[in-house]
């Protein structure tokens, strides 16, 4: 089954679901790391307007962020990157970095170093505001029509957000302390594994292509690893986030898991589903994690004006 489970533990809920987070677990690494910076490389060559934006009040706290990684890195990942004075080598992508460098802003280069995308957020009259990312892997969302945009407004499109989660966000940044930092996981399903994915939200006509016999290749598990901490010197606050995704065929063999996720899907608020897309997959993709499952149950439809559940408890927001 797939590494991460945001869907266990079924209705589907809405809220922050944080989980404390050892510093230690701060960076992920696994198989896919050099596949991915290469991807990032790639991703920064043809389009930096698109995945890298910064404010100029972003110096001081980026500067911050890639001193952070400068010195976890070789410490947690010795036989990876080694460290010599200001010199970073990665062993995997045989690059050699200078962080003192002038050359990228510092939170460019930092975003080249892991698989995790990082966002800077920082304080201001409207609440923490986004003011740099290196952003190459989103879910869904367009860097440029985000930057500078406090909280509330980079999330004005997701339902739900402002009548119940904005308020504790902002409680929960103004309060975050930088020895207690955080983890939560969310989860989408796309057709598309591509990594960079800006738009698709919102999606609503039923795609024909995708069948209960295909749903276990052509959809994918997508989930967002994502972790917040306050950098101590700047009292700025990263936000990381590592995609992990795997075709649904990742649940051939836990029958749990498939009835897990699709009870999640069925008890998902309709605005959350909308915004997902999910109407544009639901009926082969519950049809093919029922037959996993041992449910068979009935297929509930995920239809624009149909209730798709009661009321979400508090709990998980993708």
């Amino acid at each position: 089954g797939p590494r991460y489970r945001p869907f266990a533990s079924p209705p589907y809920r809405v809220a922050m679901g944080l989980e404390n987070l050892s510093l230690d677990d701060w960076i992920e690494i696994d198989d896919a790391f050099r596949d991915q910076l290469a991807e990032k490389r790639r991703l920064l060559a043809e389009r930096h307007a698109e995945v890298f934006q910064s404010l100029p009040e972003s110096t001081d706290p980026s500067r911050e962020v890639l001193t952070l990684l400068g010195e976890h890195l070789p410490r947690r990942f010795p036989a990876l990157f080694r460290r010599r004075g200001d010199t970073l080598d990665n062993a995997a992508t045989a690059e050699r970095w200078n962080l003192a460098q002038t050359d990228l802003h510092p939170l460019d280069l930092a975003g080249r170093l892991v698989q995790e995308d990082l966002c800077v957020m920082q304080a201001g009259p409207e609440g923490y505001r986004l003011t740099a990312a290196s952003l190459c892997f989103p879910t869904r969302w367009r860097l440029a029509e985000k930057i500078g945009k406090p909280m509330q407004g980079i999330h004005a499109p997701v339902p739900l957000y402002a009548e119940r989660l904005a308020r504790p966000v902002d409680r929960f940044f103004d309060h975050l302390r930088a020895e207690r930092p955080v983890a939560r996981v969310n989860f989408s399903l796309l057709t598309d594994p591509a990594l960079f994915q800006p738009a698709g939200h919102g999606r609503r006509e039923a795609d024909p292509t995708i069948t209960a016999e295909n749903a276990g290749a052509r959809v994918h598990l997508r989930m967002e690893r994502q972790t917040l901490r306050r950098l101590p010197c700047s009292a700025a606050i990263l936000f990381t986030i590592r995609v992990h995704q795997c075709p649904l065929a990742v649940f051939e063999d836990d029958p749990r898991g498939a009835a897990d996720l699709a009870a999640s899907l069925r008890t998902m608020p309709e605005g959350v589903a909308l915004y997902k897309s999910l109407p544009v997959l639901a009926d082969p993709v519950l049809a093919y994690l029922d037959r996993l499952s041992g449910e068979g149950g009935q297929s509930v439809q995920l239809q624009p004006g149909a209730r798709m559940a009661p009321a979400a408890r508090p709990g998980q927001v993708g």
